[in-house]
């Protein structure tokens, strides 16, 4: 693959802009500037750096981000920060052919939730962790106004009736893990689910957090507002979860 091509498959720009970054020295190659834009590299696990960034070349991107409260998972927000605004450029850039460039968040998360957030730009991917007839498992710990109680866990099992949906919503496991605290897991996603069942039940949600997507634990030291590349073993897992 020719550098400049490389350069802008990772999101540095357009070929023009890339090939510029390498005719003004600005990418380096094993620790040495490279100038000609032609130049032919193996771009498997190829290690860069583009105006002193270090970058490591992903023939697709997988991303884990610790989403922190206050910031709303869209590429066009409507009162709060972005999370695409905690992400490198080049992130957000990637050329997408017939789609959206750049990565993209698998689902949301509501502004004041935090947790975990898978990205992509393997729409592959994408469509399998999010199509609802996969049933992916997500895990919530959820802080609550008042004492959880065996009653609403019951309930929560059981189903509980939404209004804008003709049938019973039920957790596929709850348990209580605090007196006002209970974890939460569903196999769909529905708007502000999470916050609707527990109103149901006659409880509120005050503190609502995301910690696992299937086979995938949010990392304990990533902290919010910080993402990180996926392992081929976690991106194989999360693949795995369902056929």
């Amino acid at each position: 693959m020719q550098l400049q091509a490389l350069l802008y498959s990772q999101g540095f720009g357009t070929r023009r802009v890339c090939a510029g970054l390498v005719e003004q020295g600005h990418v380096t190659l094993a620790g040495q500037p490279c100038t000609d834009p032609f130049t032919d590299v193996n771009p498997e696990g190829l290690a860069f750096t583009v105006q002193g960034t270090p970058w490591v070349y992903h023939a697709k991107a997988y991303l884990m981000l610790h989403k922190p409260a206050g910031t709303e998972c869209s590429q066009k927000p409507s009162a709060w920060p972005s999370i695409y605004t905690l992400l490198p450029a080049p992130l957000r850039q990637r050329p997408n052919k017939g789609g959206v460039d750049g990565v993209q968040a698998i689902g949301r998360l509501d502004q004041d939730t935090t947790g975990l957030l898978l990205l992509s730009d393997d729409g592959q991917f994408i469509h399998r962790m999010a199509s609802p007839k996969r049933h992916v498992p997500k895990v919530y710990e959820v802080g609550t106004r008042h004492p959880v109680d065996a009653r609403q866990l019951e309930r929560l099992l059981a189903g509980v009736q939404l209004e804008d949906d003709p049938r019973p919503v039920r957790a596929a496991a709850c348990e209580a893990t605090g007196e006002r605290a209970l974890r939460l897991t569903l196999t769909e996603g529905k708007y502000h689910q999470v916050k609707r069942m527990v109103a149901a039940v006659g409880n509120r949600v005050e503190t609502l957090h995301r910690s696992r997507i299937g086979a995938l634990d949010l990392p304990a030291d990533l902290a919010p507002g910080q993402w990180r590349w996926m392992a081929q073993d976690e991106v194989t897992r999360a693949s795995a979860i369902s056929p």
